[in-house]
């Protein structure tokens, strides 16, 4: 960098790509306000879920057990995702691999031996006590 030029040459592409993008976003959203037909009525404006009319009142609260399975589905779902790199290298890897993979599908385990005892897998429907 010279004394005068304080300017990061490499960072302009990126700055032209940010400005093109905002710029097109802008204009499809304005041209989509001006050309788009306006035909309201009443089944077009009810809203829906998956075609099908809701019921009930919106904004309903779940219950906790809900986001309780989501968050473990998520934490194992991410977990079992290691174990395909381990697959596909298993060979150059040899016993240390195997038994790293099996500490760690050990503390998966504990991990959800411990949610299961805690009963994150039950919650309690109308019809009664159901398990997941």
């Amino acid at each position: 960098m010279t004394p005068g030029n304080y300017l990061p040459t490499e960072y302009l592409p990126v700055l032209i790509m940010m400005i093109i993008g905002a710029v097109f976003g802008i204009v499809t959203i304005l041209v989509g306000n001006v050309v788009r037909l306006r035909r309201p009525y009443y089944e077009k404006n009810i809203p829906y879920e998956s075609g099908v009319t809701p019921f009930g009142e919106p904004g309903l609260m779940f219950r906790v057990s809900f986001y309780i399975v989501a968050m473990l589905f998520v934490v194992f779902d991410v977990e079992a995702v290691f174990l395909y790199p381990w697959a596909i290298v298993y060979t150059k890897i040899g016993l240390y691999g195997l038994v790293e993979m099996l500490l760690f599908i050990a503390i998966l385990l504990v991990g959800f031996i411990y949610a299961w005892k805690k009963g994150a897998f039950v919650w309690y429907s109308k019809g009664g006590s159901d398990t997941l």
